[in-house]
């Protein structure tokens, strides 16, 4: 099929109606690739593997497979370890069980309520280019907070950071 130069893999299957579970990817914002719930199988001209197809670019000759086992595998795996990270999160459950995983065997010491899909940051800074919150801290220690974890004079109270959280973890409260 002809494409335009430029567009990623999940783009593209999604104007062909190839349906392709994500998480972190909307289509106002810059792809990130952060949950590689996209991924998809690079069968020939690219890097063979799977690929997050939110972030990889279409070229001449790419053959992309989005339902092989390997594929199917890889997604499970994620879909458990968000389930055991954000047991609670609805959207996840739903979204796993379509995609038939129903529960996981991972064990984590903690819950969280953050799956850190970055929604939140990347509309803070593209959309409404306040910059108020960021990712802090790296691996297993990295979280979503404002500058120095205090109340940011930045935040406009808009509230786009709350829509776009699929987990329900930023929530808008009215003040006293």
């Amino acid at each position: 099929m002809q494409v335009e130069q430029g567009r990623t893999v999940l783009e593209v299957a999604l104007g062909q109606g190839i349906k392709i579970p994500t998480l972190c990817y909307h289509k106002d914002l810059t792809p990130y690739g952060a949950r590689r719930l996209c991924l998809v199988e690079i069968v020939a001209g690219g890097r063979p593997g799977l690929e997050a197809s939110c972030v990889y670019k279409v070229t001449d000759g790419l053959k992309v497979k989005t339902d092989t086992e390997r594929v199917k595998k890889a997604r499970k795996i994620v879909f458990e370890l968000l389930l055991a990270r954000c047991p609670d999160a609805e959207k996840i459950k739903k979204l796993a069980r379509e995609y038939g995983v129903t529960g996981t065997q991972i064990k984590l010491k903690k819950k969280e309520n953050c799956i850190l899909c970055g929604l939140c940051v990347r509309v803070c800074a593209e959309i409404s280019q306040r910059n108020a919150q960021s990712f802090s801290g790296r691996g297993a220690r990295r979280i979503v907070q404002t500058p120095f974890n205090k109340i940011s004079e930045k935040c406009i109270g808009c509230g786009a950071c709350a829509y776009l959280c699929l987990v329900e973890a930023l929530r808008i409260e009215e003040a006293d």
